[in-house]
Formats: structure tokens, C-alpha cells, sequence
């Protein structure tokens, strides 16, 4: 069973259907008590960093989170995959949920629009499981202003964007995907049938 954490701020349906599609067991919850029993989390995330935080905070999740990820894998998702990390400076520098070193803040590539919004390939970097049925170069669909500042050994895959962006990050359990990879096609597909596999 995947569990989908539901706090008020993430693509949950777009997840879900993805998850439907591949024949996967999954949920959308808000019960603590879900995510104790699932076999794996996904935390979605859309809108800004200061509001999720406070919305997840409200939820009263953010200890069942952080005490799960010890013990099963979690995907942070866009937003969701931002807030994995210690901070975010959005608006206002706010704690995240510090499962993964590091720091999220705004672009600024030069001569390149943000967002970045549209298909962009992957760049290997670090062993990482998701890949597994993954070609490096194969494309994926972002959407998104802030990026994560994190140490190398702790990303799968960069794109490029002006500068190397940090795409898919691991730190033990624990995995998250600037990208969506529910609207990244068999690429993405393949990286979620490798996250239901772990």
C-alpha cells in the first residue's frame, strides 16, 4: 500500500491516477495511523514552501513523517520533494522538514525564464534505485521556480537549466523528484514502478 499524505497542498489526484494506472495498491489519507501502516509514503506538494509547511504542520503529520521515513521509502513530489529539505526561502526563511541537507531557493539562470516550466532530460549523478529502468538523458516535465542547494552525494540526477539543478535527490529512505513524474511520461511511469518495488 502507497500512502498519499493529505494536508491540504498537494497533486494528489494526478498521483493517485498515475498509481491506479500501474495497478498499484494506494490511498489518499490523512490518518497518521495510514501512514504507520502503508508500505510507502508519497508527499505531493503544490503552491508555495511557507504555506504546505504550515498546512503539513497543522495536519499534525509532520512527526508520523518524519518517524516513518526511518523505516519505509518516501517521495517527495515537486513542492513535496522541496520540503524534504532543512529550509526554504520562499516569501520568508522556513523550516522544513529536514530529512535531506540542504536548502531551497529561488533560480536565477541567466537569460532563461522562470519558471522553468516544460520537458528537460535528466543527468545521472549518484547510483540511485529509481533509475534503475531509466536511460540517462530521458526526458521528464517540470514546473517549478525554487530549487534545491544540496551536497552532491545526495543527488541522483541533475537537468540543466542554466545551471545543474538538482532533479532527483536520495538520502537513505528517503527520494525526492523536482520533476512529476506522474506527467513524465514512461519515464516517469518507470520511476514510480521502481519506487513501489524498493
Amino acid at each position: 500500500m502507497i500512502a498519499i499524505i493529505d494536508y491540504g497542498a498537494g497533486n494528489l489526484f494526478s498521483v493517485k491516477n498515475a498509481l491506479d494506472f500501474l495497478g498499484f495498491e494506494n490511498q489518499i489519507t490523512a490518518s497518521a495511523d495510514d501512514l504507520r501502516a502503508a508500505d510507502k509514503l508519497i508527499l505531493p506538494g503544490v503552491g508555495a514552501f511557507p504555506d504546505a509547511m504550515k498546512k503539513l504542520s497543522e495536519s499534525g503529520l509532520i512527526g508520523v513523517i518524519k518517524e516513518e521515513a526511518n523505516k519505509k521509502p518516501l517521495l517527495g513530489i515537486c513542492l513535496g520533494m522541496q520540503m524534504l529539505f532543512e529550509k526554504g526561502y520562499e516569501f520568508t526563511e522556513t523550516d522544513g522538514l529536514g530529512l535531506i541537507k540542504g536548502s531551497v531557493k529561488l533560480m536565477t539562470p541567466k537569460g532563461l525564464d522562470v519558471p522553468h516550466m516544460g520537458w528537460n532530460s535528466l543527468e545521472f549523478n549518484e547510483p540511485c534505485r529509481l533509475l534503475d529502468n531509466v536511460k540517462n538523458g530521458e526526458y521528464v516535465y517540470f514546473v517549478h521556480s525554487f530549487a534545491a542547494e544540496c551536497l552532491s552525494e545526495n543527488v541522483a540526477a541533475y537537468c540543466d537549466y542554466g545551471a545543474k539543478v538538482p532533479a532527483l535527490v536520495q538520502n537513505g529512505n528517503v527520494f525526492g523528484a523536482q520533476f512529476h513524474p506522474e506527467k513524465s511520461g514512461e519515464t516517469g511511469l518507470n520511476i514510480l514502478r521502481s519506487f513501489e518495488a524498493l
